[in-house]
């Protein structure tokens, strides 16, 4: 378990890697409130990262004393998540403050064990600390930096003068020297962080003035009652401008001249998908074949099995599924990695096994999970696997692994009503397989025109790993499956 502070009676627990080096997650819910006495390992949050929705347990047992974020906050990893005051703890607090405001004034000035823990975090940030939840640990770099010394003290702050009386420390909560450069800023006062967010404020914004960057009520305050900036005199040649150049700066768009509707920031699932795309449009010099393919006789294949094992009967996609891993096997080139090394020098990764991935549209966006040695399976043992990942992909409960390690991806497109998608191939992999909507068509069965249920593949692949030969053989190994499902079946 990572991510861990420790005081005399408060342990912070800060926000660990929750696998594959990743560095934020978007706070999606609290699963307790200050003041609950928690267990052990009782899940405290519900995070989001860029692969699927994570329960944070807890390292500690003791009562909640405070929550480092609010819903939809992106944290960074590293920083304080919840801090826990130890069973039968007395309360920790510098002074009884007199009034709410007292209490929002208060700036809390770290002891040297605070300090020292601060600045050991930060030496742990840079340089990888190796603390982790699940996954392969925080990401490596340079130590550096040096502490500076500070004054064992709690300063109370003097609203009239702005001086600090200082008095004896008794002890504090770890988190309270903590405040990492560059990350959000420290409020220790939960009626400061009320006041920003009933009028608007992000502390995001907020050069806190107390000690150690901690932001104070005064500073939220000056910011709630700082006017705007005077629009600049107009001359007479703005006086003739359109109406629409009155709207404020920021909120018109240069190109366009019209108004900024919303500004999503990419995170989550979203901000990984538009990663990846990237990555394989640049690199990748892909191409496309298509064909049209008469699957009536694979429907009345699962029609008829159907009618025997009524609730035991495959889906369509298992069934391509199989034929798919099967063509692989004949065509192994596509079920492979390219491979740039750090010398210049390049291969082609090949694989004892398939691991056959398939998009899956959720609440939260596209993910791809993978059945892994998805060759070894009956179209039967493919279809509860896929049904399987579909759902715990949709909870968002997939883990790291299911969503990262396919070697081939099957993308059946046609549940939303098209016909066909030149797809953007799942970076690293080096092929996808398209599957469109099955529909009743015009086709020429024996010499006469016939009404038959057809669809269309499309497979999209690495020009460096084969040429189209290669890709035209393996679109046609499945098509001629799916058109003649019960002779495939019998020689796989």
């Amino acid at each position: 378990m990572g991510g861990l502070t420790m005081s005399s009676d408060m342990q912070v627990f800060r926000l660990p890697d929750l696998g594959e080096g990743l560095t934020e997650a978007e706070l999606v819910n609290w699963l307790v409130a200050v003041g609950d006495e928690i267990k052990v390992d009782q899940p405290i949050a519900e995070v989001e990262t860029a692969k699927s929705m994570v329960e944070v347990p807890s390292p500690y047992a003791g009562t909640v004393a405070e929550l480092h974020g609010e819903a939809g906050q992106t944290l960074d990893v590293g920083k304080p998540l919840i801090s826990i005051a130890r069973s039968g703890a007395a309360p920790v607090a510098p002074e009884t403050p007199s009034t709410e405001e007292d209490a929002v004034s208060t700036g809390i000035v770290a002891s040297p064990q605070v300090d020292a823990a601060a600045e050991t975090y930060r030496t742990e940030e840079k340089a990888g600390s190796g603390n982790v939840l699940i996954g392969y640990g925080t990401p490596g770099g340079v130590t550096g930096g040096r502490t500076r010394p500070r004054k064992a003290s709690v300063g109370v702050v003097d609203r009239e003068n702005e001086t600090l009386a200082e008095s004896p420390v008794a002890s504090e909560p770890a988190v309270a020297g903590t405040r990492i450069p560059g990350k959000l800023s420290a409020v220790i006062s939960p009626l400061v962080r009320k006041m920003a967010r009933d009028h608007g404020v992000s502390l995001e914004t907020i050069e806190g003035s107390g000690v150690s960057g901690l932001i104070m009520r005064r500073d939220v305050e000056a910011a709630i009652s700082t006017p705007e900036a005077p629009a600049a005199p107009r001359t007479a040649a703005k006086a003739k401008a359109p109406a629409s150049a009155a709207v404020a700066g920021g909120d018109l768009d240069s190109r366009t001249g019209l108004a900024v509707a919303a500004r999503t920031p990419l995170r989550g699932v979203r901000k990984a998908v538009a990663a990846n795309m990237t990555k394989s449009r640049t690199e990748i010099p892909e191409a496309t074949v298509w064909v049209d393919v008469d699957a009536t006789a694979l429907l009345e294949m699962r029609a008829e099995l159907k009618k025997r094992a009524p609730h035991d009967t495959p889906g369509l996609l298992a069934f391509i599924a199989r034929f798919v891993t099967a063509g692989l096997k004949k065509y192994p080139a596509l079920n492979t990695r390219f491979e740039l090394g750090e010398d210049g020098s390049q291969e082609i990764v090949g694989f004892d096994g398939i691991n056959l991935g398939f998009a899956a549209q959720t609440d939260r966006g596209l993910v791809v999970p993978s059945v892994r040695n998805a060759h070894q399976l009956s179209a039967r043992e493919l279809d509860a696997e896929i049904r399987r990942l579909t759902t715990v992909a949709r909870e968002g409960k997939a883990t790291p692994t299911e969503l990262g390690s396919g070697t081939f991806t099957l993308n059946n497109y046609g549940v939303f009503g098209v016909d066909g998608s030149a797809a953007i191939i799942n970076y690293p992999e080096v092929a996808m397989l398209g599957v469109g909507r099955i529909i009743d068509r015009p086709w020429v069965v024996n010499g006469e025109l016939a009404v038959r249920k057809v669809t269309e593949l499309t497979l999209a692949f690495d020009h460096r790993v084969c040429d189209g030969e290669t890709a035209a053989g393996f679109l046609r190994y499945v098509a001629d499956a799916i058109e003649n499902p019960g002779g495939a079946l019998a020689d796989m």
